[in-house]
Formats: C-alpha cells, structure tokens, sequence
C-alpha cells in the first residue's frame, strides 16, 4: 500500500472520530432542549449557548484545515484532503445521529447545517450530494497524482468553483434571510435566536441549489479531461 493511501485511511478515521464527536454534542443539546424530538420553530437557547456553538463551528473548520494541511503536499491536495475530510464528517454525522437517535427521519428531513456567518438551512440530502462530490474530486486528484500527472486547477476552475459555492450558499441562507429582512434589524447574535425561535423554514430552493451543483460538477468533468491530456 503506497503511503498516500495509508495517509487517507487515517484521514477517515480521523474525520469519522469527528463525525461522531459533533453528533454526541448534538444528542446532548437536542435531550436538554428537544426532549420529544427536534422541530422547527425552535426553542429558545441561552446566549452563552448560542455563542459557544458558533466558536464550536468555527473550531471545527480550524481542525479540519489543520489536519489537511499536515497530511497533504502541495497546496492541491491539501484542499481536497480538506473537501475529503468535511465531507466524511458531516456523512458520519448524519449516520451516527440515525443510529444514537433515528434522526433524520428522510433525506429531505430539514436541518440546521451552519451558523457561520448566518443559519444555513436546508434538507439532508443536500449537503450529503455535495459531501459525495467532494469525495469524488479528492479521488480525482490522488488518481492523477498517483499517475504521477501533475494536476491542473486553471483560474476558470477557481472561478467556478467560487461562484457555484457562493450560488449554493445563497439556496441554503436565503429563507433565512427573507426573514431576517421582514424583521428589519440588523444581524446580531440575539437576533439570530430570536429570528430562529418564530421560523419555520419554507420550501427548499432546489433550483438555486442545483444550479451551484451544476456549476461544480461541469468544472469537475472539465478539470478530468484537461488533466486526463496532460
């Protein structure tokens, strides 16, 4: 077994460990808050809560950001080892979540999935299809590396790959945000609360969403062929 292989092997359990450390702290919070079973709109949280979860959200990323920059080589791979390592996180943490508390109860089951800098919100399905495209673009990569080819990301990668990421952004934060701007106050740790404690989200955006989607897997497919040449 080449080392790389044995580096993300240790990546996974890595990432699956945190997986299982993220849904620990959310059955936690869910049996204190959410005795008879998490719902929109939600209940209120003590500030100091709401606070320590977004620095926990923030501790995260950081974590995941170390990791894969310790375990990569080129600046390349240290981002698709970071894609791979969110990506196995956040699908072991749906998958420990269903085992410890038979939640979510459907793949369109709707969630919080970030605080940073607003609530993201939208169905499971969602952020497990691009968990699997980030996945798949890390074995893109290593398979090239490993074919000793030298990978390629153009300025319109990098490009794309911004504006699908904003787009998608935009499909999981913009209900949110409509209400936020019916409130007609600023954006303020309180507000986010009490925002959260009288909404009950709409209709997922799947167009927006699959638009940013789109925009990622046609600059995925581009960079497969532009290296599979070189």
């Amino acid at each position: 077994m080449k080392p790389i292989y044995k580096t993300i092997a240790l990546l996974t359990i890595f990432s699956i460990a945190m997986g299982f450390m993220e849904s620990a702290l959310v059955v936690y919070l869910r049996t204190i808050y959410y005795p008879t079973g998490f719902c929109f709109p939600l209940v209120p949280l003590d500030p100091l809560i709401l606070k320590t979860e977004l620095l926990r959200e923030a501790a995260t990323l950081i974590m995941l950001i170390s990791i894969a920059t310790i375990a990569g080589k080129g600046f390349i791979q240290k981002f698709v080892f970071f894609l791979f390592c969110f990506a196995i996180w956040d699908i072991f943490y749906y998958i420990f979540l269903k085992l410890l508390i038979d939640w979510p109860s459907s793949l369109l089951t709707m969630d919080i999935l970030f605080l940073i800098p607003v609530p993201w919100i939208g169905p499971v399905l969602a952020p497990c299809l691009l968990s699997l495209t980030m996945i798949l673009v890390m074995i893109l990569v290593i398979y090239f590396q490993q074919s000793n080819n030298k990978v390629l990301f153009s300025r319109l990668d990098w490009v794309l790959m911004i504006l699908a990421s904003f787009i998608i952004i935009i499909s999981f934060t913009i209900d949110y945000l409509s209400a936020i701007l019916n409130s007609g106050s600023s954006q303020t740790t309180e507000l986010i609360m009490y925002t959260l404690e009288n909404y009950i989200p709409g209709n997922f955006n799947w167009f927006i969403f699959g638009v940013g989607w789109a925009i990622l897997i046609v600059d995925f497919i581009l960079v497969f062929f532009r290296n599979h040449k070189v």
